[in-house]
C-alpha cells in the first residue's frame, strides 16, 4: 500500500512537470526564436510560465496535489498567485518593450490581432484577484464573499488564458500548447465541481445536525 502511495505521488508530480516543461521545452526549440530578441523571448516565456502557474494554482486549492492538504495548499495558493502576478507583468512589459505601438494597441482592445482582447482580459482579472487578495482582511471580505468575487474572475482568468495561448501562432508547438490548455480547462472544472460538492455536503450536514 506505501509502495502504491509514494508511486502515485511521483506520477503526479511527473505529469504536472511534463505538462508544464514539455511546451516550454518545445518552443525553446523553435525556429521562429532565430529571430526574436533577447526580451520578447523572455516576454514569451514568461507568458508560457503564466499558463502553467495557471494550471497548477486549482490544483493547489483542490488539494489535489500530494504534500499540499487544504491549509498547505492554501497558502502556496497564494504565492503562486502572487509569482502568477509577477510572470505577467514580465510578459506584458517585455512584450511593451520591445513593441509599444502593439502592446496600446492591446491594451485599449483596438488590436487586430484576434488573442489581443482574451490575453488583456485575462490580465485585468488576474491584477483584479491579486488586489483583492491583498485587500481581504482590510475590506473584512467574508469567505463566502470571496468566493462570490473570486470564482467569476477565475473563470475569466482561465477562460482568457486558454483562448488568447490557443489563437496566438507563435513559439509554442500546437499538440503541446493544446495539451495544456486542455488541463487547465480540465482542473479548473473538477476543482469547481468538487468544491461545490464539498459545499452541499456541508449545508446537508449542518441542516440534519440543526435542532429541531
Amino acid at each position: 500500500m506505501k509502495g502504491w502511495r509514494l508511486a502515485r505521488v511521483i506520477l503526479i508530480w511527473v505529469a504536472l512537470a511534463l505538462a508544464i516543461g514539455v511546451p516550454i521545452a518545445a518552443a525553446a526549440g523553435s525556429e521562429q526564436l532565430a529571430w526574436r530578441g533577447s526580451l520578447y523571448i523572455l516576454a514569451g516565456f514568461a507568458g508560457i510560465v503564466a499558463l502553467g502557474l495557471v494550471l497548477v494554482q486549482p490544483l493547489l486549492i483542490g488539494g489535489y496535489l500530494p504534500g499540499f492538504p487544504a491549509y498547505r495548499g492554501r497558502r502556496a495558493h497564494h504565492w503562486i498567485g502572487g509569482a502568477l502576478v509577477a510572470a505577467i507583468v514580465i510578459h506584458v512589459v517585455g512584450l511593451w518593450i520591445t513593441s509599444p505601438p502593439d502592446m496600446i494597441d492591446a491594451l485599449t482592445f483596438s488590436s487586430p490581432t484576434p488573442f489581443s482582447p482574451f490575453g488583456v482580459t485575462a490580465m485585468w482579472a488576474i491584477f483584479a484577484v491579486a488586489l483583492l487578495a491583498a485587500l481581504r482582511r482590510r475590506l473584512g471580505l467574508r469567505p463566502r464573499t470571496w468566493r462570490f468575487i473570486h470564482m467569476p474572475l477565475a473563470i475569466v482568468i482561465v477562460a482568457g488564458s486558454v483562448v488568447h495561448c490557443l489563437l496566438i501562432e507563435g513559439t509554442m508547438e500546437t499538440i503541446s500548447k493544446a495539451a495544456l490548455c486542455a488541463l487547465v480547462l480540465a482542473a479548473t472544472v473538477k476543482v469547481m465541481i468538487d468544491l461545490q460538492v464539498w459545499r452541499k455536503r456541508r449545508t446537508l450536514r449542518g441542516e440534519s445536525t440543526a435542532p429541531r
